[in-house]
């Protein structure tokens, strides 16, 4: 007959900690954490960030434009037809200021690039008191408007100016000799003055990161300066040159002040006939006609700088 069992014995199996449950490997599962909230937070996609500023892009800037682009096809008859680009491109004053816009443009960027460069090279290589400050006033020239440097030429040379003060002060002569400010060679001179800066600051910044030891090695070596110019520096110059030339060139183009205050009847760019066709003539079609091209042309050379400056690593 068999014994029962022990009381003691009973009481610790009845104690003993419950076998915990093995995976089917045998391992003993992690515990589990806390749960999880069931809704997580809500996360704001990216694109919802850039909404605010492209619908203040959209605002002041795409509106008006396509306002524009519409009323270059609105002619006055009604409806909506591209007769107005033909009459605009059939008639002599748009072909007469789209060859004069090109030409002071070209000019311009000729004259701003060949001064800029020598303007910079002086300031950044020859050793002179006031450089740093003539430097950091370049900055500030950057933030002049293009009329005050318009009325400071025409203080100095124009008709009742400084310069022909002074010679009929000296010769007794009735009127002087300075009277080109209200012809193409004054605008030309204007924009030149007012533009150069603009090619001398990227210039100023590439000349600061040139290691003046290739200068003094060429000079040791017996280069000439003509020649470390061309071999040494004007390589490292060359993007800054495309970039403030291309800046110079668009600039240019859509210059407006300038020409309005040489007072150079005979010179009519294209900003220019935008504004004699809808202030003085109120042909607002045509008006927009040239306006759009304006731009086009604008756009494209901006294009065709941004292409070429990655080909050269600008």
């Amino acid at each position: 007959m068999a014994s029962a069992a022990h009381p003691v014995a009973s009481d610790i199996t009845a104690t003993k900690t419950p076998r915990q449950r093995t995976g089917p490997s045998g391992a003993v599962p992690p515990k589990a954490g806390p749960r999880e909230p069931a809704r997580r937070a809500c996360r704001i996609p990216g694109f919802v960030w850039a909404l605010p500023p492209v619908a203040v892009l959209a605002l002041v800037f795409l509106y008006p434009l396509a306002l524009v682009v519409q009323q270059s096809v609105s002619p006055d008859e009604g409806g909506t037809s591209i007769a107005p680009y033909g009459d605009v491109f059939a008639s002599e004053s748009f072909r007469s200021a789209l060859t004069t816009t090109v030409w002071l443009a070209v000019g311009s960027t000729a004259g701003c690039l060949v001064l800029g460069f020598v303007l910079a090279m002086i300031i950044a290589f020859v050793p002179f008191p006031g450089g740093r400050a003539v430097a950091k006033f370049i900055d500030v020239f950057l933030s002049f408007p293009s009329f005050l440097i318009t009325l400071a030429l025409l203080f100095i040379y124009g008709n009742v100016g400084m310069a022909n003060g002074v010679w009929t002060d000296i010769t007794g002569a009735a009127d002087g000799p300075f009277d080109f400010l209200t012809t193409p060679w004054g605008v030309l001179l204007a924009e030149i003055t007012y533009f150069t800066p603009f090619v001398m600051r990227p210039l100023l910044a590439a000349f600061s990161q040139l290691d003046s030891a290739q200068l003094e090695v060429a000079s040791s070596l017996g280069a000439k300066p003509a020649r470390i110019v061309r071999q040494v520096i004007l390589p490292e110059a060359l993007p800054a040159l495309a970039a403030g030339g291309s800046l110079v060139l668009v600039m240019c183009l859509n210059e407006f002040g300038i020409v309005l205050f040489t007072g150079a009847k005979g010179v009519t760019t294209l900003p220019m006939l935008v504004y004699s066709k809808a202030i003085l003539e109120s042909d607002y079609p045509a008006a927009c006609v040239v306006a759009v091209v304006n731009i086009a042309i604008s756009v494209g050379l901006y294009s065709l700088y941004r292409m070429v400056s990655r080909r050269v690593g600008a």
